[in-house]
């Protein structure tokens, strides 16, 4: 049975559901940036706004991090609504837990601007960090949901235009099917309090404009994945995303990829979001923070 912190978190995002019935784009940002603005923000990690290959984002440093040591984050949201400042307490976390730099990326967002916008603007920034001195083995590209998808699609572009890859990528639940095709958009609609079918299938609309929804930089579960950098999935078995998991997951280790993936039982979209009330978000964290640090051992190891 879920844990009491756990369902009350449920209870609350079915009360107050981010994608309401008739609600606009702006409502649906304003949603979920108040969803997310009573969750803290660790006082030990600073926060500096950047512009990074042209792109606003802002750097988390806590206390020790390495400086050879970047996680580039792309927040989720559908690729139509978040921002750094919704995941600015994930994303805090996940610096702490790594001892790293983290670029948390505001990338443009749909229907403003749609696919491949997204990819173009991460693309730049990860080209920027590179060209300012960080070593590509030095960084992690990460992401949840949207965000997830987007980090796959990343190392896919950057792969097929010969740029050096970084050490692994670390996607949390992420959306890598905007065909909406996986059976646990079904077979988990009953359990899961944030995403469905109908919801997500609108914002891909949102997103692709008329693109090809199996295009690899827009659904990576359809790219070639040969070559990737080490991955590791988590994702929570009361998802609807999970198929887009478990499927990513199988596809990139027939390819030759370095996968860990973590179902993480009863849990739910994102659950990392909620790790200052769930204690399974911030277990998940920590694990996020050991594999970073295990992948970039060997860029911040002493000459």
């Amino acid at each position: 049975m879920a844990g009491e912190a756990l369902q009350g978190i449920i209870q609350q995002l079915r009360a107050t559901p981010v994608a309401r019935e008739g609600a606009t784009i702006a409502q649906m940002r304003e949603n979920f940036a108040g969803l997310t603005a009573g969750l803290p923000v660790p006082e030990h990690v600073p926060v500096e706004p950047a512009i990074t290959g042209g792109v606003p984002g802002e750097w988390l440093t806590p206390a020790g991090a390495i400086p050879a040591r970047v996680v580039l984050y792309l927040h989720g949201g559908g690729y139509l609504i978040g921002s750094p400042a919704t995941h600015r307490g994930l994303a805090a976390r996940i610096a702490a837990a790594a001892g790293a730099r983290v670029l948390s990326l505001d990338y443009r967002l749909a229907p403003e601007h749609p696919f491949p916008a997204a990819v173009n603007d991460a693309t730049a920034a990860y080209r920027a960090l590179l060209a300012q001195g960080v070593a590509p083995d030095g960084i992690v590209i990460a992401g949840d949901s949207a965000g997830g998808g987007l980090a796959l699609a990343v190392l896919v572009a950057l792969r097929d235009a010969g740029i050096p890859l970084p050490a692994a990528g670390v996607v949390l639940s992420p959306w890598v099917d905007l065909a909406v095709t996986g059976e646990s958009m079904t077979t988990r609609a009953a359990v899961d309090p944030m995403v469905q079918r109908e919801a997500v299938a609108g914002m891909a609309q949102g997103y692709l404009q008329g693109a090809d929804a199996r295009h690899p930089y827009a659904s990576p579960l359809y790219a070639d994945l040969t070559g990737l950098p080490p991955l590791l999935i988590q994702v929570g078995t009361s998802e609807t995303l999970l198929d887009d998991a478990t499927r990513m997951a199988n596809k990139a280790r027939v390819a030759g990829v370095d996968v860990a993936l973590e179902p993480w039982e009863e849990m739910i979209h994102v659950f990392q979001l909620f790790a200052p009330l769930l204690p399974e978000g911030q277990q998940a964290i920590d694990r996020i923070g050991a594999f970073v640090r295990q992948k970039t051992a060997a860029a911040v190891a002493p000459a």
